[in-house]
């Protein structure tokens, strides 16, 4: 049996870069993981530095060799995620690794994707020394949604909602602007800018009409290739003029009131994060189908005593069934006398 791979001191902080480079600022966090490549001398000093900017562009390990030249020959290339195996937008990193002559592969995280998945055999097939595993848990919060996707087969999904104190997300006369602040509608904007997908229900594009684009602290779109992809899912019609349906960005609409087959469409498109911002009964669906993965909550100080509840019937009946989650982060969001509390949580796996 072969025993636990050894890394020099200089593979190890050539790692630590190379996450750093990988969460590089403006780098898109999809549909392609992001990537940090650091290439050593014989002598373990650093030649060149390379990062993924996004699909269509070099990945890491191509984007260094290309910064050292010959130089890269002999050495060693130590990257965050396996080189790919697989001809896309782009060529194999593992038979670009191979034709600069390098000599060792050092790489943190194992890349799952059927697609490109094998770049560490390529490589040892060509007489290449790999090793793997190298701070393998921070590269892998590097791209957790992407790692999320590729391990399950079905992008990772946030649901978000806004409910006063009393868990209303509208009034009894049907009335829900505004529950939250303007500073946690701007929040919303950020959270939705690091997804791939706007997820809504027919529902609540009939009543509420919304664009469920990001937009800046101006109200204004950003630019429609910085917007994430709108998804519509429901069997109900979508009239003309549905603010939804304009050109500020791209739409699909699902014709499906299942979860599970929303976001099987959704992921054969390459998405890995999905935002629902449906209503009670969307959200229900998810909930009991186990398809929440995250939950963000703007609490409001607000109390109205009736009205919509933020999430529709779970099937539960008793106080030993509640869905139970864990709190990540508490943060308030906005300043008094406009302030709420944003609740991040994860839904616990361990409750019987």
């Amino acid at each position: 049996m072969a025993g636990l791979p050894v890394y020099s001191q200089a593979e190890r902080a050539a790692m630590a870069r190379a996450i750093d480079l990988a969460t590089t600022t403006g780098v898109p966090r999809g549909p392609n993981p992001r990537v940090g490549c650091v290439l050593l001398d014989d002598s373990g000093r650093t030649v060149a530095e390379g990062h993924h900017r996004g699909a269509g562009t070099p990945h890491a390990e191509v984007d260094a060799l290309q910064r050292a030249g010959d130089r890269a020959r002999g050495g060693t290339a130590v990257v965050t995620l396996e080189p790919c195996n697989h001809t896309g937008r782009t060529g194999p990193c593992a038979q670009a690794l191979i034709a600069a002559g390098v000599a060792r592969v050092v790489f943190a995280q194992c890349d799952t994707n059927p697609a490109a998945t094998g770049g560490a055999a390529t490589l040892t097939a060509a007489g290449v020394d790999v090793a793997a595993g190298l701070l393998i848990d921070e590269a892998r919060a590097v791209n957790p949604e992407w790692t999320f996707a590729v391990e399950h087969g079905r992008p990772f999904v946030t649901w978000k909602f806004a409910a006063t104190l009393d868990g209303r997300s509208a009034a009894a006369d049907g009335s829900s602007r505004w529950v939250s602040s303007l500073a946690s509608r701007r929040d919303t904007h950020r959270l939705r800018g690091v997804c791939d997908v706007v997820l809504a229900g027919t529902g609540t594009v009939l009543v509420d009409d919304p664009q469920l684009t990001v937009r800046d602290t101006e109200d204004r779109p950003l630019p429609r290739y910085r917007q994430p992809l709108r998804a519509v899912m429901g069997l109900r019609a979508l009239p003309a003029g549905r603010r939804v349906l304009d050109d500020t960005a791209e739409t699909v609409v699902l014709q499906t009131r299942d979860p599970a087959e929303a976001l099987d469409r959704l992921y054969a498109r390459d998405r890995q994060h999905v935002f629902l911002e449906g209503g009670p009964t969307l959200a229900a669906a998810f909930v009991r189908g186990g398809l929440v993965d995250e939950v963000v909550s703007y609490v409001a100080p607000v109390l109205l005593g009736s009205g919509r509840s933020a999430v529709g019937d779970l099937g539960i009946a008793t106080m030993a069934e509640a869905l139970r989650l864990d709190v990540v982060d508490v943060t308030t969001v906005g300043e008094p006398p406009t302030l709420d509390v944003r609740l991040t949580m994860t839904p616990r796996k361990d409750v019987a």
